[in-house]
């Protein structure tokens, strides 16, 4: 018996979330600001987030908390949602990870101290292969370097299936992974001038598992080693604040995962569950439960 249903390792941050009511204004414009929140940030923490809201049990890991006002307040709010923080180092003199996001309808700004957190000296914990011994599920963010490509070996010494996001083809986050989950931000970044299916076929002959291109509003696409690329196109909705929506729609594939469901449901469901919050604001905080998500797919099956 697993003690958790998924160990989540990555980036956890503080965020200061803006609507605004118009679009994100030009060099020296102006934009009127309609609702703002405390947030969070980072997708470790968003993904831990939205499945516990879903009913699943979470043990989060990943970067150092900043011993600060801001800190604490993060920190309640990880624990408020249930989430074991029992691993989250609280680091004397360090202002944590922070980032102020501006959202309109069509766009979000992200402004933050990821570089710093990345480029200087080791801020995050070493994981432990305990906890994922414990888990049923790994869900691993691949930016921290040795410890994220040790989370993903960790997972694969102990048969446990790993969840990946935004690496390259020819890492092992991405070709060990039960699913690898590519966003188009991710892809525009590393691969410029990738052509989208011949990208997805390089992924897809490595990969041992499933392999997920999101791509905004235009449809999913999805599948694995010698079938056929499969699409799924996203449910129409409101946008209201797209923050979030890679997190959610991740945390939608593990809850699938953890379902045993085939891959065209894990697909439309993850789809409705980042649908959902792009829906509301603050939509991570106010992520639908699995009940909400059902009744959203039976309303646009009909």
């Amino acid at each position: 018996m697993k003690e958790f249903d998924v160990y989540a390792y990555g980036v956890i941050a503080s965020s200061e979330l803006h609507l605004l009511s118009m679009a994100f204004p030009l060099p020296d414009g102006y934009a009127e600001i309609a609702e703002s929140h405390f947030m969070t940030g980072g997708e470790a923490l968003n993904s831990a987030i939205v499945l516990s809201r879903l009913g699943v049990s979470v043990q989060l890991d990943g970067n150092w908390i900043g011993d600060t006002p801001v800190g604490q307040r993060l920190l309640a709010t990880i624990h408020h949602y249930g989430i074991d923080a029992r691993r989250l180092r609280v680091e004397p003199g360090f202002a944590g990870v922070r980032e102020i996001v501006f959202s309109d309808e069509h766009s979000r700004t992200i402004f933050g101290n990821y570089v710093d957190l990345l480029s200087t000296t080791r801020k995050w914990n070493i994981p432990q292969k305990a906890d994922l011994a414990k888990a049923r599920i790994v869900c691993v963010d691949p930016p921290f370097h040795a410890e994220s490509a040790l989370v993903g070996a960790y997972a694969v010494e102990l048969g446990v299936p790993f969840v990946s996001i935004d690496c390259p083809f020819d890492q092992e986050l991405s070709r060990a992974a039960a699913a690898v989950i590519l966003s188009g931000e991710f892809r525009n970044r590393q691969y410029p001038q990738a052509e989208l299916s011949e990208l997805f076929a390089e992924y897809q002959q490595r990969a041992q598992g499933l392999v997920v291109f999101t791509v905004g509003d235009d449809a999913i696409l999805y599948g694995r080693r010698e079938s056929p690329i499969r699409q799924f196109k996203p449910y129409p909705v409101k946008v209201i604040d797209s923050a979030g929506a890679g997190d959610s729609f991740r945390a939608g594939v593990i809850y699938g995962m953890l379902q045993q469901w085939e891959d065209e449901q894990t697909i439309q469901y993850a789809a409705a569950l980042a649908g959902l919050v792009c829906a509301s604001f603050p939509g991570v905080l106010n992520s639908p439960t699995h009940a909400e998500v059902m009744r959203f797919i039976q309303a646009h099956s009909l």
